[in-house]
């Protein structure tokens, strides 16, 4: 007979560590998506800022994209074209390459936020609807939001090395309050 004061136990199996960065790495599967993502939304945005800068894929270049911005009521209609054109390049390289990815995809957005309001919401469905613009200023946003994943030119930044959201969100309000400075500049 044991004494009551005499009690034996087994050793427990130890718990295993766990880590509060742990939870948030990313597989390799969402790093890829990410990638996909910002390749396809990035290039096709680099190639829309190419069409108004340069002319290149059918684009109206500066003259032709001048004179879009001047008949949709916004000022001095080439240095708006220089603007989108040079905003839509950079911004669409940026996410590509997941440079900046917070900026660029404020840039995007912003960009996206004019185009809406130009081309007005009075359908959803293409030809004459925005789901094409926004579906694009949803998938910078969410770039922005999320960070660009692991295979991204950030992972050398030590800023942006760990994605925080708040840098995200900030970075979208800045987009959508300079979107809205140039909406209340137009007629």
């Amino acid at each position: 007979m044991t004494s009551p004061s005499v009690t034996t136990t087994k050793p427990q199996a130890a718990a295993p560590a766990v880590h509060p960065q742990s939870a948030t790495l990313s597989t390799p599967g969402h790093d890829t998506g990410l990638l996909l993502l910002r390749l396809v939304l990035g290039l096709t945005m680099a190639a829309h800022g190419t069409q108004k800068l340069f002319g290149w894929f059918e684009g109206g270049g500066i003259s032709g994209t001048g004179q879009f911005f001047t008949a949709s009521g916004y000022p001095a209609g080439d240095a708006m074209a220089v603007l989108a054109g040079l905003t839509e390049t950079l911004g669409g390289l940026g996410l590509a390459l997941g440079l900046l990815t917070p900026l660029a995809g404020a840039a995007i957005v912003g960009t996206l936020i004019n185009a809406i309001a130009v081309h007005g919401a009075d359908a959803f469905f293409a030809p004459k609807g925005i789901e094409y613009e926004l579906l694009l200023t949803a998938g910078a946003a969410a770039l922005a939001l999320t960070g660009p994943g692991r295979y991204a030119v950030d992972r050398f930044l030590p800023v942006l090395r760990s994605h925080r959201l708040a840098h995200g969100a900030l970075a979208v309000a800045l987009g959508v309050v300079l979107a809205a400075v140039l909406l209340l500049v137009r007629d």
